[in-house]
């Protein structure tokens, strides 16, 4: 029995041998570091991804502005911008690629999460990763050496309060006796996705996480990365993974690369996504920051020939 049947951002997105599809914010086109966010804009268009069947919408954790890092995510902090979200959309899966786990303190993540779990009826399926950005690390007073640790103790503490009335945890982090965090998540647990390597080696990731959360690489990697997962787990946890596309007018445009993807017509584009379904991924957002024609074109065309094919599972 699977712990999240009965929660609706996991099972619009996930089952084993299934793919389903899903955008990053911001749902736009743009240079350089820094997207509009126009956020009725934004909000119109994450309604028609939901009426499209798309599974999930994305959000980014990207605490500041360093140009040479060229991309700040949706620009509005993750939790505020879920919360939002969830007032503006019903059904479809709210997904944070990644959450840095290590520059936040564990209870305000574990807080927030449960809160957004339960302000969305159970829509949160929380990727989490340990951050790279050495700036990052210095403006938080973190020590970027320890990050695998923080990680790891991280993921313990939220598990630990989301599941136990007033535990006592004592950690370099934290001390907590005599407390208890509210609220919890309504299953006393919410699904937690390890991006990368996030420091910690597969086995870790198989034993502690509910899914694995990677980067696009060439499909005969990603195949081999995914059959070594899957000796990893006894029970099913899905595989994802991001695509930079732009998608061309012309619907039999061949691929030409881009950063993280490619550009192509949708013909291929499905092709593709068939050939990773059959290596085992489960579940892809897509990111539309290097797009080249107008984005609500884009989410138009992508609902009518893309995700029919991979459509959301909750309902199917």
């Amino acid at each position: 029995m699977n712990k999240f049947e009965s929660h609706l951002g996991y099972t619009n997105m996930f089952k084993e041998e299934q793919l389903t599809l899903g955008i990053y914010f911001p749902i736009e086109s743009y240079k350089g570091s820094i997207p509009e966010m126009q956020l009725e804009q934004q909000m119109q268009l994450a309604k028609k991804a939901e009426e499209a069947r798309f599974a999930s919408l994305f959000v980014r954790d990207v605490p500041l502005n360093v140009p040479r890092f060229g991309d700040v995510g949706q620009i509005y902090d993750p939790w505020v911008f879920l919360g939002y979200l969830a007032a503006h959309t019903k059904k479809i899966s709210l997904g944070t690629g990644s959450m840095i786990t290590t520059l936040r303190h564990p209870l305000h993540v574990a807080k927030a999460a449960a809160s957004v779990d339960r302000i969305s009826g159970k829509r949160l399926v929380l990727g989490v990763a340990t951050g790279d950005r050495p700036s990052e690390f210095s403006a938080f007073s973190v020590d970027r050496e320890q990050r695998g640790e923080l990680f790891q103790e991280s993921l313990q503490v939220m598990r630990k309060v989301w599941n136990e009335d007033f535990p006592v945890i004592h950690s370099p982090s934290l001390n907590l006796q005599g407390g208890d965090l509210l609220p919890k998540p309504e299953l006393k647990d919410i699904p937690i996705l390890v991006t990368g390597h996030s420091s910690q080696t597969p086995e870790w990731i198989a034993k502690h996480s509910d899914g694995w959360l990677y980067y696009p690489r060439n499909i005969i990697d990603q195949a081999s990365l995914i059959q070594q997962w899957r000796t990893l787990t006894d029970e099913f946890k899905p595989f994802n993974q991001s695509l930079y596309i732009d998608l061309s007018e012309n619907p039999d445009e061949d691929p030409t690369p881009i950063h993280l993807g490619f550009r192509s017509g949708y013909k291929f584009l499905i092709e593709y996504l068939n050939a990773l379904k059959g290596i085992g991924v489960n579940h892809l957002a897509f990111n539309l920051k290097y797009g080249t024609r107008p984005v609500d074109e884009v989410i138009q065309e992508l609902g009518e020939e893309v995700v029919p094919y991979f459509p959301a599972l909750s309902n199917k």
